[in-house]
């Protein structure tokens, strides 16, 4: 967890040089608070899963890196593509492979009912159970359809 722990502070830090926009469609507290619970629980659905825990909850805790540079929720996925491999390959954490998975995952993370490689699968979940740990109404069915076949899995116990 050494690495997911180091992206999470310097990640912090991004977030805070990226705090520019009065009009953004969330706030930076919400992106901050999103980033290490997503973090957390994509680190324990690998676990459970057999996958690289470091890597799927250093995905998870990026995810929305679009929406952190842009402020929009609107297209923020495919905006963080670019952002979230340049940020990556500046950890100087990871390799050219490991940048371009966790970069595509953060691309593909609002596809919800699309099925992915793992790692996208994990940032997926992750994404919705955070969103149902907080409270928050899922606007797409696809979210809410993700989030019910989770839920029943049994995964989670």
């Amino acid at each position: 967890m050494d690495r997911m722990k180091k992206v999470q502070y310097m990640y912090l830090e991004y977030i805070d040089e990226h705090d520019t926009s009065d009009k953004r469609d969330s706030s930076i507290s919400w992106e901050k608070v999103h980033m290490a619970s997503c973090g957390r629980v994509g680190y324990i659905l690998a676990k459970k899963r057999g996958l690289d825990a470091d890597l799927a909850g250093t995905a998870a805790a990026i995810h929305d890196i679009g929406r952190v540079v842009t402020g929009i929720q609107k297209g923020h996925a495919e905006a963080g593509y670019e952002p979230a491999r340049e940020f990556l390959k500046s950890t100087g954490l990871f390799t050219d492979d490991e940048v371009e998975m966790l970069a595509v995952s953060v691309k593909n993370h609002s596809s919800k009912s699309v099925i992915g490689s793992p790692l996208d699968e994990i940032v997926k979940d992750a994404d919705v159970l955070d969103f149902h740990m907080y409270g928050y109404e899922m606007p797409r069915k696809e979210q809410k359809d993700r989030l019910e076949k989770l839920l029943s899995s049994g995964e989670l116990y």
